[in-house]
């Protein structure tokens, strides 16, 4: 479905009430869209733990205008269902397909981390280096923890 408002129409014909009763809880789920209108929006709440989030954020049901009470879960569930083609993903369903970039796992080294490591004979630059070749992806001070040295271009844990 392409709008918040044709699923708060479709909850109201499956659960009674009228549209209004739902609009909240739709737009809720879809305000991803707000900063991404690609489909990959989604993967913000449309999976397992964004119905458990909806709700936490909406209570265990919500009465609507019939006096019916509708479990927000099961809101949550059809919404998605509508939009993921029948089914509930998982958030590890939408996380596995992140292509990684090397941005995503670059150590930045804060100012001032490397005078407070002064004391081991590793250097900021070696360090860097791991990082560059994807060797590591621990903070400078970790990695200086860990690891004794180096031979041969190889670490050897402590």
């Amino acid at each position: 479905m392409a709008h918040p408002l044709h699923h708060a129409e479709s909850s109201a014909r499956k659960f009674g009430g009228v549209a209004e009763d739902y609009q909240a809880l739709h737009d809720w789920i879809d305000g991803s869209k707000a900063f991404y209108s690609g489909y990959t929006h989604r993967a913000l709440r449309h999976h397992a733990q964004g119905c458990f989030e909806a709700e936490r954020l909406f209570g265990t049901a919500i009465t609507n205008a019939a006096g019916r009470q509708v479990p927000v879960r099961f809101i949550a569930e059809q919404h998605i269902k509508e939009d993921c083609g029948g089914r509930i993903p998982s958030l590890q369903d939408w996380f596995s397909r992140i292509q990684a970039e090397p941005w995503m796992s670059k150590g930045h080294l804060e100012q001032g981390a490397a005078e407070e490591a002064a004391l081991t004979p590793l250097s900021p630059e070696r360090w860097r280096a791991e990082v560059a070749e994807g060797r590591t992806i621990l903070g400078y001070l970790d990695w200086c923890r860990r690891y004794a040295g180096c031979s041969g271009g190889r670490h050897e844990e402590r």
